[in-house]
């Protein structure tokens, strides 16, 4: 643990995780260097539109879902929104943690203002005569200064504790906005904030930064190529009755029902000298399945793991 409160970053790939390759270096070397695992999801309600799996999915990682539920129904469309009041903020649930989300995508942008997130159009990361379609070193730069890193240094004071940059696979939002394609721009984005959170500087010790990637909208193929469940094979082996059950499919000492197995959000996080190195070598599914240190969480755990590091939030599990 930090002897100060972390700055939280958290870059989101929407539908990208399947197109990942090895021309993606930055990707592999944050892996290498990260915590990495799986966010496990729930599965569809029936005939769930993509701006539905688009929300549900975010809410999901936004610990929101009971309350996207509650306010739209199981399948509702993602327009609307006015009740403010049915659910309490993010600042409000997490000790006034500010919190900001970049996203063109407007059904994205209806559901962060409907929970108390500050929405910023991607644009503004370009504002200072930068252009997201250009190499993204001084995209990267903006991005921090949100939270209060500039010029190598951490300054006192913050504009916000946590920002989520979202980015979605194929989204006419972004057409002619980044150079080349969305994974790409991701893949150099990373780089660049390796780059100025290295090891020895003074911000690596303070952000904690968080990739996710998602497979989107999945099919019955993806079903056994890509499940986090133990293999047949491994069930036969004699050291099957040792491994416990995975934190994914439990929740408040209740057996969950509604896990999807595969095609689970991949997740790398690094902060330096806090978070755990693991042995995983790769950014890809198979690496974090064989050798990834923490497997698989349910996704609405994961905003009380970052808002802990932030100091927001008391520790959730072990």
């Amino acid at each position: 643990m930090a002897d100060k409160p972390s700055r939280g970053l958290v870059l989101c790939g929407d539908g990208l995780a399947r197109f990942i390759s090895p021309s993606h270096t930055h990707l592999h070397f944050l892996a290498s260097r990260a915590s990495c695992g799986f966010l496990s999801l729930t599965h569809p309600p029936p005939s769930e539109s993509e701006d539905e799996r688009v929300v549900r999915e975010l809410a999901q990682l936004l610990d929101a879902n009971d309350a996207y539920v509650k306010r739209n129904g199981e399948n509702a469309a993602t327009a609307g929104y006015q009740n403010k009041s049915l659910v309490p903020t993010i600042s409000e649930r997490f000790m006034g943690m500010r919190a900001a989300i970049f996203t063109n995508n407007s059904s994205v942008k209806s559901f962060g203002n409907y929970l108390g997130i500050t929405v910023l159009e991607l644009e503004e990361l370009s504002k200072n005569n930068h252009s997201l379609s250009k190499p993204p070193v001084d995209v990267a730069s903006e991005l921090l200064k949100f939270l209060g890193f500039q010029g190598g240094k951490t300054l006192e004071t913050n504009e916000f504790d946590l920002v989520f940059v979202r980015i979605g696979a194929g989204e006419k939002e972004l057409k002619d906005k980044i150079l080349g394609n969305e994974l790409d721009w991701i893949n150099g984005l990373v780089g660049e904030i390796i780059q100025i959170a290295q090891p020895g500087s003074e911000i690596g010790t303070r952000l904690h930064f968080s990739l996710v990637m998602s497979y989107g909208a999945v099919s019955e193929s993806d079903d056994s190529s890509l499940s986090i469940l133990i293999s047949q094979k491994e069930k036969n082996s004699d050291i099957s009755l040792l491994f416990p059950r995975q934190s994914c499919t439990i929740k408040g000492g209740n057996l969950l029902n509604n896990v999807r197995y595969h095609c689970p959000m991949l997740i790398a996080q690094w902060q330096e000298a806090v978070t755990r190195k693991d042995m995983a070598e790769t950014f890809s599914f198979e690496e974090f399945k064989e050798r990834g240190g923490y497997l698989a969480i349910p996704a609405d755990r994961f905003l009380h793991e970052v808002a802990f590091k932030l100091w927001k939030a008391p520790k959730y599990g072990a």
